[in-house]
């Protein structure tokens, strides 16, 4: 439990009247980091690098099958698309050498690039460009890909390259091509042994220990500066800050405030957003998150303002709904202010569904993860203004994995959710009512109807925009959780390590970083 926390518990009902709104994260702004104001000379050291990461990547790491955001972000240094998105969020050649779309919309043109292996060495051709397609719209998790791909009328070898011909337009396509990773059609045990064509090449994992990465030689682009980089696994969010405070770790993203002004190392500590969204979500198919007035309720007795405040100094985004703002026109500010803290409101509203005495119930969280340990710590507290007494659980990462996520085993949680591209389906098919991922048994006609029409071709984009708006505002006014922030994202890294960028997705590029 954070001292900052513990300390100004007593002071929440006072701060929710007097702190203003949340400050809005930027990448260029650096906290200090050393409290005693003195600089340290780092050595040199070689050109290898320690991260250090709060929780295992998945049991398989094959590309069609990660589901963790915590995967993705390692795994990304491995695999590459077509195309792929770069740190401003634009989406660049990749194994194509470019890309052009017909005026219609229906065909997509990807010259292949010469000169791209394999970390297994092979040459990339189009029968694994192909095969890559065909295996990721038939086996992948991602569900928004799979439907994506079932839009795919044929896929031929053209002049020197791949065409892809859809049977309807559809905006999103080439966001969706970046995530069919290209994998060789060798037969290769992607799940235990991953092969990409990315900068670097997975080495080894050891289960709860670490992860190793090496500089792929035979990259076609630009040959990253590290030789080699090993995440180690700290589950144990202490431990994980020991490690770094001590030097042994070179780069550490995802810190809370205390930990960054606990250093005392002279590590620069370099400030983005964490872009995912931030909520207690709630199980629908447990009483009484049923009712419609709790949910609504519990949207009211929660200080999202004083909660920034106490857990972040005010750093972070509020968000109101299932978006953060790295997705520009689809990210709507004002559902954020929907739910303004009001104790009386939240009291009025749990009488009316039949509990003028309140209620207790079990919030689960991660324990892997300190910031929204933090941020549970504060609802916690908050929502006993109301009468509400939630019982915080903290469980290992893979119980929560199993229990929770898979599970549905459970009455609240409070996580966080990323998108695996800049796509507003990639966050938002998740609630429709029969989706495989939809963990909170959300079910709304409505809602079902504006996310299908959303995914109709025949719409222009604006009336696509506006219908994912509307999806937007269905979660937010029936309270299908408790929306809270799109996190500030504190990132840790030795004095004369240089080159970190941060992405409108959850990554960390390793191909960028060098050491001064």
């Amino acid at each position: 439990m954070k001292k900052r926390i513990l300390a100004l518990f007593l002071a929440v009902g006072v701060l929710s009247g007097l702190l203003g709104g949340c400050q809005e994260a930027t990448p260029t702004d650096p906290i200090p980091s050393d409290t005693n104001g003195t600089s340290t000379q780092a050595p040199q050291k070689p050109a290898e690098i320690a991260v250090g990461i709060a929780q295992d990547l998945d049991d398989s790491l094959d590309p069609y099958h990660m589901t963790a955001a915590g995967t993705r972000e390692v795994m990304f240094n491995v695999f590459e698309g077509l195309v792929k998105p770069d740190s401003r969020g634009n989406l660049v050649p990749a194994v194509a050498e470019s890309y052009a779309i017909s005026p219609d919309g229906l065909t997509y043109t990807f010259p292949l690039r010469e000169g791209v292996t394999f970390h297994n060495g092979k040459e990339c051709t189009f029968e694994d460009v192909l095969y890559s397609f065909q295996t990721c719209a038939a086996d992948s998790v991602n569900s928004t890909v799979v439907a994506a791909l079932s839009n795919v009328a044929d896929i031929s070898e053209g002049e020197g390259g791949v065409v892809i011909t859809l049977t309807a337009p559809d905006p999103d396509f080439l966001s969706m091509a970046a995530s069919v990773y290209i994998i060789p059609k060798d037969g290769t045990d992607q799940a235990a042994h991953p092969v990409g064509t990315g900068p670097f090449r997975f080495v080894s994992r050891s289960i709860q220990e670490n992860v190793i990465l090496e500089r792929f030689d035979g990259y076609y682009g630009a040959k990253p500066a590290l030789e080699r980089v090993t995440y180690r696994i700290f589950e144990d969010g202490n431990a994980l800050f020991t490690a770094l405070n001590s030097g042994a770790l070179d780069l550490v993203a995802h810190l809370t405030v205390d930990q960054v002004e606990s250093l005392t190392n002279g590590y620069q500590v370099l400030e983005g957003t964490m872009n995912l969204v931030q909520a207690m979500y709630l199980n629908h198919a447990e009483a009484p998150f049923d009712s419609e007035l709790v949910r609504q309720a519990l949207c009211y007795a929660v200080d999202v303002d004083a909660m920034l405040a106490l857990t972040a100094d005010g750093h972070g985004t509020k968000v109101g709904s299932s978006m953060y703002p790295a997705f520009g026109k689809y990210f709507d500010p004002a559902l954020a202010d929907r739910y303004p803290h009001d104790v009386e409101k939240a009291k009025s509203l749990l009488a009316e569904a039949g509990y003028p005495d309140g209620f207790s119930f079990t919030l689960t969280v991660p324990s892997n993860y300190d910031p929204h340990v933090d941020t549970a710590t504060v609802l916690v507290e908050q929502l006993k203004e109301v009468g509400v007494d939630a019982k915080l659980e903290l469980v290992e990462w893979n119980t929560w994995l199993e229990d929770v996520y898979a599970g549905r085993n459970f009455q609240a949680t409070l996580v966080g959710f990323d998108a695996s591209t800049l796509t507003a389906s990639a966050m938002l098919a998740r609630w429709v009512t029969d989706n495989g991922k939809n963990m909170i048994n959300y079910a709304n006609p409505d809602y079902d109807s504006a996310y299908a029409a959303a995914q109709d071709p025949s719409h222009t984009e604006e009336e696509q925009t506006a219908y994912y708006k509307e999806c937007l505002d269905i979660l937010s006014r029936t309270a299908a959780n408790v929306y809270l922030q799109d996190l500030a994202d504190f990132v840790a890294v030795a004095p004369n390590l240089k080159g970190y960028e941060f992405y409108p997705l959850y990554v960390m590029d390793m191909s960028l970083l060098f050491f001064e």
